[in-house]
């Protein structure tokens, strides 16, 4: 009975939006300030290897550990002030999509082999494991609230957007800690939880963002932000042999070698640098 309840206030919800205009809550997502980052720690952050293409930062904490990682955005201290901001808004839009439990759609297990639309969703601890397929359009927004003691962990899981949906527009808002393992994954984490709260990332890739109330640690995997996602893509980590500051052939598709643009003004095009 309490699944056909969620079953029906879900679709209450979503009749209601396309007969009056009204959105539910969950698909007006504000990230505020914190939108702006692609890793966001409150204790700390670590970064082992791998690559970032986004800005990183870390509030109220100061421990920002980076051993051979390319980061392709702004670092502390120069992001703390905006870190500061950034904390307030993703804890509230973390506390905002928790309310969503009420009326969300159960599905429990590791996800493998469905196909979901737009939506809320609950699912429990269960390793995600497989393939996830997320259909819908440019507009759509998918919600997961994850509940349990080990709150979302993953291995070998694959999260493929279909339809023209984009993977910003998709939530994880696990109750606790999110461990992601050789996983090529799509969506913003939120892991706003006081104590549990942490984020640990090793291999594989991450299309979204990773916001922690506590810890942020990532070993070796290739973290792409949703400023670069709206924006020209290049690889970051193989074309900066001539770049000086490694930060900016993506941003501004220019080549700061020589300081007048590259010669072909297509680093972020063709992902060559060309200044070679």
């Amino acid at each position: 009975m309490n699944i056909l309840r969620k079953h029906l206030s879900t679709w209450l919800i979503g009749a209601a939006a396309l007969l009056f205009g009204i959105s539910p809550a969950w698909a007006q997502v504000s990230l505020g300030a914190a939108a702006s980052f692609a890793v966001l720690g409150g204790t700390g952050v670590t970064l082992t290897g791998g690559s970032v293409l986004g800005d990183v930062g870390v509030f109220p904490g100061t421990a920002y550990t980076n051993t051979g990682c390319i980061v392709s955005g702004a670092v502390p201290p120069a992001t703390d002030a905006a870190a500061a901001g950034a904390r307030a808004n993703f804890l509230s839009a973390y506390a905002t999509l928790r309310l969503e439990s009420v009326t969300c759609t159960a599905k429990p297990g590791n996800l493998a082999g469905l196909n979901l639309p737009p939506g809320v969703y609950c699912t429990d601890d269960v390793a995600k494991a497989g393939t996830l397929t997320l259909t819908g359009p440019a507009t759509g927004v998918w919600v997961f609230l994850v509940n349990g003691a080990m709150g979302l962990t993953a291995t070998n899981f694959s999260v493929v957007m279909a339809g023209g949906g984009l993977s910003c527009n998709v939530f994880w808002v696990p109750n606790a800690a999110a461990t992601l393992t050789t996983s090529v994954f799509q969506g913003n984490i939120l892991a706003g939880d006081p104590t549990l709260g942490s984020i640990t990332v090793t291999g594989g890739t991450l299309a979204g963002r990773a916001l922690a109330n506590v810890a942020v640690t990532m070993t070796g995997p290739s973290l792409i932000g949703c400023e670069a996602l709206s924006g020209p893509l290049c690889d970051c980590t193989k074309y900066h042999e001539h770049d000086k500051d490694h930060d900016k052939d993506c941003k501004d598709g220019k080549d700061d070698h020589d300081g007048k643009g590259d010669k072909d003004g297509k680093d972020c095009k063709d992902g060559k640098d060309g200044h070679k």
